[in-house]
């Protein structure tokens, strides 16, 4: 098993049990305590565990939210491919919304360039990643900038959203379950994911697995405000099954 397949099993392992142990990830990866103390390392730079006496734990259980970079750098093949996925939502053209996120802003690098699109969005980043991009009418919502995801929050973003309708919203979560729907650690960007959801035709939730079965702070959707989620093959097929009852329309990267 290569390190980057053990790190996301380990990862994984903490989400589901909230907490992991590092003699018993020794014993059963059959590796060394130095290589798991070396795995847990890495994912705590990545921003995903915070370490802790004997193993560690995964930062949500602390009430901690990564930082953008940090969740860039977990998942990519992952996101890569649910980004490719999501191009098969986009409208011939039309306006669509990108929310602040990880993978909305894989599928930020990915739109086309033989169609005419406007693209709303409340993500610096994006917005960045965008205005080199002639064929695309980019509009920045303001508002309050968050520096940890960078996306524009409060007020004068939820005023602009009231005025705004749109084909498709992008939508990204920090956790989804059958239970408690969409949550996401900060009830303003919350707010505006609400509005997001509100303002167009059509919803699509960009997801990668380890995203599923998680719980935040503040929920701003249930699954059956979305109309399709585009997620990854890691998905245990319980889940996908759960959630396909649901009601979104489920696509597998």
């Amino acid at each position: 098993m290569y390190a980057e397949e053990r790190q996301r099993s380990i990862l994984e392992r903490a989400r589901g049990e909230g907490r992991v142990d590092v003699a018993v990830l020794a014993s059963e990866f059959q590796v060394t305590y130095e290589t798991i103390r070396r795995d847990l390392t890495t994912l705590e730079r990545h921003g995903v565990l915070r370490r802790v006496h004997g193993g560690a734990i995964p930062i949500e259980r602390l009430g901690f939210e990564p930082t953008l970079t940090a969740r860039d750098s977990v998942m990519t093949v992952e996101k890569e491919r649910i980004a490719k996925a999501a191009l098969t939502e986009l409208p011939e053209d039309g306006s669509v919304l990108l929310d602040a996120g990880s993978t909305t802003g894989r599928l930020a690098e990915q739109l086309p360039t033989d169609r005419e699109l406007t693209v709303i969005t409340n993500s610096l980043s994006i917005a960045f990643t965008l205005t080199p991009r002639t064929n695309i009418t980019l509009m920045l919502l303001g508002g309050r900038l968050r520096a940890r995801t960078q996306a524009s929050v409060d007020a004068w973003a939820l005023r602009a959203l009231e005025e705004t309708y749109v084909d498709v919203a992008f939508i990204a979560t920090n956790g989804v379950s059958i239970e408690r729907g969409l949550t996401t650690p900060d009830s303003a960007e919350a707010m505006v994911k609400r509005a997001m959801l509100r303002a167009a035709r059509r919803s699509v939730l960009l997801a990668d697995h380890s995203k599923v079965g998680n719980d935040h702070l503040t929920r701003f959707a249930t699954l059956d405000d979305i109309d399709c989620l585009i997620t990854d093959a890691g998905l245990a097929a319980e889940l996908a099954e759960d959630s396909r009852a649901r009601g979104p329309r489920g696509i597998m990267a």
